[in-house]
This record gives structure tokens, C-alpha cells and sequence, in this order.
């Protein structure tokens, strides 16, 4: 049988030798891909692991004795709209551990630094990035430190006198190695948290509608296969005889596409190096494939393969006579709506309850949520393509909408799959972009003025925490400090916000939207006047009690430059007493002032982190950001080019299925206008009714994640979202209408005959 089965496969005439040769070029793409996303799932993976030392202090433990630790204290700098990287070190004696990409621990006044990080110091001035690191350089970081070529990070030696008294600072007795045990921290510095996020989010947007393009392709043709093996069993042939032939005709086109798919991928994989999927290039090897990747590509594809051939041979085995008869198979039941009603009650219960208090229950949310709705709306839309179907018939009083809604409704399933991998990216795109819709919009709310973007401010101990220790408060700004800030070039003004010890409480609160009622600073009018991006104070008052003025937090903006803090009741005496709880600095705007001063307050403040803009986010999340957006870009991408692959593929299997059905109408004297018009109708309806559904749900999902994760109100995406999802509507359409004159060549009243 299986010598039978290679002669019906590829010696049957021409029609059979292109119906191989379709699947085959069908599962090479689709192997092809999901070899590229499997490569880049691996690159994120290396890239985590590189980066997992920098998380080191998230999983420090405390030891009863001091020998052989290290001191540690990790914090991001940022210089433009790049993060920075920076991990101060002191060794407590001779076995102390060393990171990895180091020869040897710096000591006091010697520092190291990544590649990246040492061109662009030495492609701006001293004194707007190079001056931030205490000494001099003695060291270029290996590959190992790195998560990626271009990488920003910079290792700085300290003695551990000094750095044992820095706020924040941890000892170590060992470094780590794997990202495991992040998942119960929350350190975004490195790259656990962030890139597991990445990860998962790139394995479900990127894996499964891969999976639906090579099961889809492994249908091909279903009809015409469901008829000649329905007339072989007319004949005698049995059940495991027809399985048989059925498995040898799968395998070999399968087979095919296997080879021709791992050939696609290493001819692509040099161009994988310059796709960025999160802004952070992959380093050479970072691409290989693991042995798992080729088992599940080499054998598991050949073996869905006929698993999904034979499945779809149920109707021959079962009743042979009613697939020759074409009688209609049952409607699709409205339980395929379950598993997209589950994907959207999972993401509705963790937006009404919370998110999950770790990040693995976090991922677990995204992967189990998201994976739902594709799944869901890949088996609801038959049962939406069947209620349109029905809709169509009932409201339709011309010949075409009749034919094509009685063809619709006769293989529902085939008719969504013709359409499923553009679904799938509509859902995937809506999704997305929906969420970074409201994280974009947040940023730009009232409030993230210019005059905001080019004011400094540090916030210190005190600021940002209410258990700062007494050791690590600034009591004040010496005038040698104060002289330093105002006499850096194009800095405009200086103001120093004390400490409010009453409202340490309520520190970080903020409600509703503005500035917390009771404020946890007091600041002088004379000060605050020069520095407008933070407030101002009521007409006549001296001093004043301010409160968050900072906008770096997702899904907060204080409003602080239109707000009118209340008045104090201190003398300008009296503040000037308190500690220092942050100092803001305003510049000229220039971005070699913003860094000047940037510059300054890190070397006037050792260990207390540097200078943000008031109306912008604090680098760790405008990196967390950008990584989203870099990674989005590429699923958006990759999911249109699988939709485009998808529609190629069904649109040959449709052209060889719509043969000798439009055969015959054509003989009973349909003409070729009518044809197209069911042509058009048998695709749009489908098309246009689930690709609206699936656009909903994907901005109801992307509504209700980012909601459930940092408290954003969603906001809709902009012209450019729907100009692009009408663009791909229309470019489907089109390429729909430019089968028509092949339809005409194809249907000719030589191919309706009997087989």
C-alpha cells in the first residue's frame, strides 16, 4: 500500500503533482517560520541568561560572616534615551566573587566598561557621561557580562568602607547564573523579569499562528482528497487502506517541506541577526537552533501532518457514500465559543481582582489568557463564519449571495481557514497596539510639557522610600554643591526640596490623578519660582508644601507644573533646616546641558542615583517600554507575513477546490461575472465579520491587560492602527480579485467531468 500510495502521490497525472508540490512550498514556509521564531524564542533565552548576573542582588542572602563577599549596589543611569547599567563593587577580601566579562574585580577609583558604553564616552564630552564614574578606566567588559553587542553597562570598583554605607547595598557571596529564581523578584535592572515577559509575549504571538499556518497547509486540497478517497472506498478499497495511502501522501509532501523549510531558514538566518526584537541586536550564536528545535520541526511536523490528513478523513471512513453525494456535514456548535468566552473571563477576573503577586503568576496570566483567544478564535470561526452565512442567505435576493451563502454553509470550516491567518494577525496586531495605544497616551497627557522634559530631578534616599536610614539622608546642599549645579553651563535654576517627616507616610501615594493632599516636602517660593516644571506657589506665600511632582510612573502624571501648592506655615529659616529630599534642577533644554547636569548631580551626590526628567520615565521603564514597542513591531510584522503566506497557500488550495463545482455551474449557464461575485462574497463575508470580531477582542484583551498590570484606561489606537487594518483588508480583497482570470481559465467545460 505504501508503493500504491507513492504512485497515486506523484504519479497520477499533472493535477497530483502540483497538489504536492502546493503543500510541500505550503509546509516549508511554515516550517521556515517556526524555525525563525524558535531561533529568536532561543536568542531572547541567551540574551537572559548573559544578563542574569546583574540580578545578583535581588537574590542576596545574609551570611553570618564577611569573608569572601562582595558588595554590591546596582542602579540605571541614562544618558539621552539610552539606560545605562551600573553595578558599584567592593571586595571584602582576596576570594570575593567575580562577575562574569571580568579578568578582575576593579578596585577603589577603577572602573569597567561594556564596548558600547566605551565608544559613546569617548564620542561626547567629560563632563556629560565620562566624569559620572569616579577614577579611571582599566577595563573593557567580555561577551559573557553582556546581554546583547551594544549592551550599556559599567562596573565601578569602590573600597568597602565606603560602599558598605551606601543605601541599597547588599553583599553577596556568589554571583548569578541563571534567571530561574528571578521569577519571584522583581529587579528589572538586568534582563529576568523584563526579557521573561518578552519571551513569553514573542512564544505566543510568534509560535502559534506558525502552528495554524502548517496545520493549515497540511489540509490543503481537502475536498478534492475527501472525494477520491470517498470513491476508493466505493470500490473495495478499506479503512486502513485508505489511511495508509493517506499518511504516504502527507508524509512525502511534508517531508518535502521539512527539508525545504530547514534550507529557507539558514538561507534567511544571517538577515535574523539585524531583526532588533527588543531593541537589543543578538550576538553571534545567540540564533542556533537546540536539538529539541529540529526533533519538533523534522518529526513532530511529518507526524501532524498525518494526524491532521487523517483526521480529516472522518467523514470517508465513516460514510464514504455521503462525501461522494457531498451532503452537507453538521453545523459547527456554539461550544467552539467556550475557549474564547475562558481567554476573556481569565483576563476580566485578574483586571477585577488584581494582577498576581509574582512574575510568575504574571506570565502565567499572558500565556494562559492570550493563548485561549488565538486557540478561541480559531474554533469559533466556523461557528461565526456559519451565522453570517446564514444572515447572508436569508437577506440575500440576488443569485450570487445565494450561491455563495449555501457554499458557505456547506464547509464553514473550509471557508474560515481560507481567511484564519489574517484573523489571527488582525487579533495579534489589535491586541498589541491597543496596549501601547494607552501606554503612549499616558506619556503624553497634560502635563508632559517641554518645560518638564528639560527639568532635572534627583530624588534621594528620602524621596523614594520611608525606611531611608539616618546614615544615608543628605541633611542639606552645602554652597559649594549649590555653586557646582548653578554654574554648570546651561543649567537655569536649582531648587531644593526638603523632608517633610510628617508625611514620610505618604510618600509615593498619589489619587485620582493630581498631586497627594498631604505632601512630604516643603520647598522656599524664591526657589520654586525659578523651577516652574514642579509648581508654584500661592500669590504671597514664602514657603510651601509639595507633594509628587515626578511623572515617571506607568499610569501616573502629577500635573505638577499647573498646580499651586498650599502654603506653608515655615520660615524660609526654618525649611532650610530639614533634610534634603530631592533637588531639581532646571536647564536650557540642550541636550548637552541635561547631561551636564546630570553629570554634576551624580558626582555632588554619590549613591543616590541621578537626575530624571520631571515629565519623563525613569530609565528602567523607558527601557521596559521601548523593548515592548521593539518586540511588538516585530510580532506585527511577522504576523502579517504569516497572514500573506496563509492567504497565498488557501488561495491555491481554493483555486484546485473552486474547479469542478464552477465547471458545472458555468456549463448550466452561469457567467463569469456571477462567478466572481460568489468568489467575492464566499471570501468577504467571512473575512470582514470575523476579522471585525477578532479586532474587538483584541482590543478588549489588550484593554483589560494593561489595566489589570499598571492601572492605564485604555485608549483607542490612532488613524494609523485603522488605516493599516483597512490597507490589509483591501490588499486581501485584492489579491482575492486577481484569481479571477485563472478562475476563468480553470473552469472550462473540459474539467467538469467525473474522476
Amino acid at each position: 500500500m505504501i508503493r500504491l500510495g507513492l504512485r497515486l502521490t506523484l504519479g497520477s497525472g499533472r493535477e497530483a503533482a502540483l497538489r504536492c508540490v502546493v503543500t510541500a512550498a505550503a509546509v516549508a514556509l511554515g516550517v521556515g517560520l517556526l524555525l525563525a521564531a524558535l531561533a529568536g524564542v532561543n536568542g531572547l533565552h541567551a540574551q537572559n541568561i548573559r544578563g542574569a548576573w546583574l540580578d545578583t542582588p535581588a537574590q542576596a542572602t545574609r551570611s553570618t560572616s564577611s569573608a569572601g563577599e562582595l558588595w554590591w549596589l546596582t542602579g540605571t543611569d541614562q544618558f539621552q534615551d539610552q539606560a545605562i547599567d551600573r553595578v558599584d563593587l567592593a571586595a571584602t577580601g582576596p576570594t570575593s566573587p567575580i562577575p562574569p566579562g571580568l579578568r578582575h574585580l576593579p578596585g577603589p577609583g577603577e572602573y569597567d566598561v561594556s564596548p558600547a558604553l566605551a565608544t559613546l564616552i569617548r564620542s561626547v564630552p567629560a563632563s556629560e557621561l565620562r566624569d559620572r564614574f569616579p577614577g579611571h578606566q582599566v577595563g573593557i567588559l567580555g561577551a559573557a557580562a553582556l546581554p546583547s553587542p551594544n549592551s550599556l553597562i559599567a562596573v565601578v570598583g569602590y573600597s568597602a568602607k565606603v560602599l558598605s554605607h551606601a543605601y541599597g547595598a547588599v553583599e553577596v557571596r556568589s554571583i548569578q547564573r541563571t534567571p530561574a529564581s528571578c521569577y519571584r523578584c522583581e529587579n528589572t535592572l538586568g534582563s529576568g523579569s523584563v526579557l521573561q515577559y518578552i519571551l513569553a509575549v514573542g512564544a505566543v504571538a510568534l509560535l502559534l499562528p506558525v502552528l495554524i499556518l502548517i496545520a493549515t497547509a497540511s489540509r490543503l486540497s481537502a475536498a478534492r482528497r475527501e472525494q477520491r478517497f470517498a470513491a476508493m472506498r466505493l470500490v473495495g478499497a478499506t479503512p486502513h487502506q485508505i489511511t495508509v495511502i493517506s499518511a504516504v501522501e502527507a508524509v512525502a509532501a511534508a517531508v518535502a517541506g521539512v527539508a525545504a523549510g530547514f534550507a529557507f531558514f539558514y538561507a534567511v538566518e544571517p538577515l535574523l541577526y539585524h531583526v532588533s526584537f527588543t531593541g537589543a541586536p543578538f550576538a553571534h550564536g545567540d540564533l542556533s537552533l537546540k536539538w529539541i528545535d529540529i526533533v519538533i520541526a523534522a518529526v513532530g511536523v511529518p507526524i501532524a501532518s498525518v494526524l491532521s490528513a487523517n483526521f480529516a478523513l472522518r467523514k470517508v471512513q465513516i460514510s464514504p457514500l455521503g462525501v461522494n453525494r457531498q451532503v452537507r456535514s453538521r453545523p459547527p456548535r456554539i461550544a467552539r465559543l467556550i475557549p474564547l468566552a475562558a481567554g476573556i473571563a481569565e483576563l476580566a477576573y485578574f483586571d477585577a481582582k488584581g494582577k498576581p503577586g509574582d512574575v510568575g503568576g504574571q506570565l502565567l496570566e499572558i500565556v494562559v489568557g492570550f493563548t485561549l483567544l488565538i486557540v478561541g478564535l480559531v474554533l469559533a470561526g466556523p461557528w461565526f463564519t456559519t451565522a453570517g452565512s446564514r444572515l447572508l442567505v436569508r437577506r440575500s435576493n440576488r443569485p450570487a449571495g445565494l450561491i455563495a451563502g449555501r457554499r458557505l454553509l456547506d464547509n464553514p470550516k473550509a471557508a474560515f481557514r481560507f481567511i484564519s491567518g489574517l484573523v489571527i494577525a488582525l487579533f495579534i496586531t489589535s491586541a498589541l497596539i491597543g496596549a501601547l495605544s494607552s501606554i503612549a497616551a499616558d506619556a503624553r497627557a497634560p502635563g508632559a510639557q517641554s518645560i518638564g522634559q528639560s527639568t532635572l530631578a534627583d530624588p534621594l534616599c528620602t524621596f523614594s522610600t520611608s525606611n531611608c536610614p539616618a546614615s544615608a539622608q543628605i541633611a542639606s546642599v552645602t554652597p559649594r554643591q549649590l555653586r557646582e549645579l548653578q554654574s554648570t553651563p546651561g543649567v537655569l535654576a536649582v531648587t531644593v526640596v526638603h523632608l517633610n517627616s510628617s508625611g514620610s507616610s505618604q510618600r509615593n501615594g498619589f489619587g485620582g490623578g493630581g498631586p497627594v493632599e498631604n505632601s512630604f516636602g516643603f520647598v522656599t517660593c524664591a526657589q520654586l519660582a525659578k523651577t516652574p516644571a514642579i509648581g508654584k506657589c500661592a500669590p504671597g506665600a514664602t514657603t510651601a508644601s509639595i507633594g509628587y511632582f515626578l511623572s515617571d510612573l506607568l499610569g501616573h502624571n502629577s500635573h505638577a507644573a499647573t498646580t499651586v501648592w498650599p502654603t506653608a506655615n515655615l520660615s524660609v529659616a526654618r525649611v532650610s533646616k530639614y533634610p534634603v529630599d530631592s533637588v531639581v534642577v532646571a536647564t536650557n533644554g540642550s541636550s548637552g546641558a541635561i547631561e551636564r547636569a546630570r553629570t554634576t548631580l551624580e558626582e555632588a551626590f554619590t549613591f543616590q542615583g541621578g537626575g530624571t526628567a520631571v515629565d519623563a520615565f525613569d530609565p528602567s521603564t523607558a527601557r521596559l517600554i521601548a523593548m515592548i514597542q521593539d518586540m511588538t513591531d516585530v510580532v506585527i510584522v511577522a504576523s502579517l507575513i504569516i497572514a500573506a503566506c496563509s492567504l497565498a497557500v488557501n488561495i491555491a488550495a481554493g483555486l484546485g477546490e473552486r474547479r469542478r463545482p464552477f465547471s458545472l455551474l458555468r456549463l448550466t449557464g452561469v457567467p463569469k461575472k456571477m462567478l466572481h461575485r460568489v468568489v467575492t462574497l464566499e471570501t468577504a463575508m467571512p473575512l470582514l465579520l470575523v476579522a471585525a470580531i477578532s479586532i474587538a477582542v483584541g482590543l478588549l484583551s489588550g484593554a483589560l491587560y494593561i489595566h489589570s498590570q499598571v492601572g492605564l484606561a485604555f485608549q483607542m489606537p490612532g488613524i494609523n492602527y485603522w488605516a493599516t487594518v483597512a490597507g490589509g483588508l483591501a490588499v486581501s480583497l485584492g489579491i482575492i480579485a486577481a484569481t479571477f482570470p485563472l478562475i476563468d481559465r480553470t473552469t472550462g467545460p473540459e474539467v467538469a467531468r467525473n474522476e
